[in-house]
């Protein structure tokens, strides 16, 4: 794998029941950038964000995630250097873990805390982190009392928390009313215009929960790659229409996408 990858993925092809539920796949991204993917309900969106996540392996092909080869690598210390946002984690949370010791405990990539020592310097990256994502009043509250909007603010606090060089977010926007999603999503383009913010990858359903600043796109149909590239020469009229086989009007404002049915 070449050094400049954040991620590489070469014929990976992932089987349930002697049929290929996701690939083959080729894709592969770099520092700096920015990806959405998109698809249907089945194109195998989960899937792939399970690979990435290195929650499961592939019935066939390669997967290098920073440097390191799924099925020769210490998992647990890769797992250190991804951060994630999403159903992934999100189940695993205790109900009763105060949102601060929630960000808190990422530090050690564990979930519920124990007898860990933290510093100063882990207090105060936690309580910036849930500041920068408009939560800093729910610190000393539990996890289980939050709405779910509320609570996937704290998981990407907690995704960011040991600084990691690849961050994936699963539907980030999900729960959220208009207002909710409009702050966050201005919260989070702010944050990956910093030169210093991981490679990231977010996936959605809806193109309006795209970031402004997304630099690439990939489309999922039927378990493959439809498309992929450069945002603004994936999410258009003519691809999202094919991919989700309805007319559907795309529309690019100031770095934001929007569809609508054609009538």
């Amino acid at each position: 794998m070449a050094g400049d990858y954040v991620l590489e993925l070469h014929s990976v092809v992932v089987e349930r029941d002697s049929r290929a539920i996701l690939g083959p796949i080729n894709f592969a991204i770099r520092p700096n950038e920015r990806w959405v993917i998109l698809g249907p309900n089945g194109a195998g969106k989960s899937t792939m964000l399970q690979i990435l996540a290195t929650r499961i392996f592939p019935t066939r092909g390669t997967v290098h995630v920073l440097d390191k080869e799924m099925g020769k690598c210490d998992l647990s210390e890769l797992r250190t250097r991804i951060g994630i946002c999403g159903a992934l984690i999100s189940e695993d949370i205790p109900a009763d873990e105060i949102v601060r010791d929630v960000v808190l405990t990422a530090a050690y990539a564990i979930l519920g805390r124990w007898n860990e020592a933290y510093d100063l310097w882990d207090e105060s990256r936690a309580v910036a982190l849930l500041t920068t994502f408009g939560v800093r009043e729910l610190a000393d509250r539990t996890y289980g009392s939050l709405s779910e909007g509320e609570r996937k603010r704290v998981q990407i606090a907690r995704a960011l928390m040991a600084d990691p060089e690849l961050l994936l977010l699963d539907e980030p926007a999900s729960g959220l009313d208009l207002g909710g999603r409009e702050d966050l999503l201005t919260r989070f383009s702010a944050f990956a215009a910093d030169p210093a913010a991981p490679a990231m990858i977010v996936v959605t359903h809806h193109i309006e929960e795209i970031p402004a600043g997304t630099t690439h796109a990939l489309l999922l149909k039927n378990a493959t790659i439809a498309v992929s590239g450069p945002v603004a020469d994936v999410i258009t009229t003519e691809h999202i229409s094919a991919v989700f086989e309805i007319p559907i009007t795309v529309t690019n404002e100031a770095g934001r996408f929007f569809a609508r049915a054609q009538r």
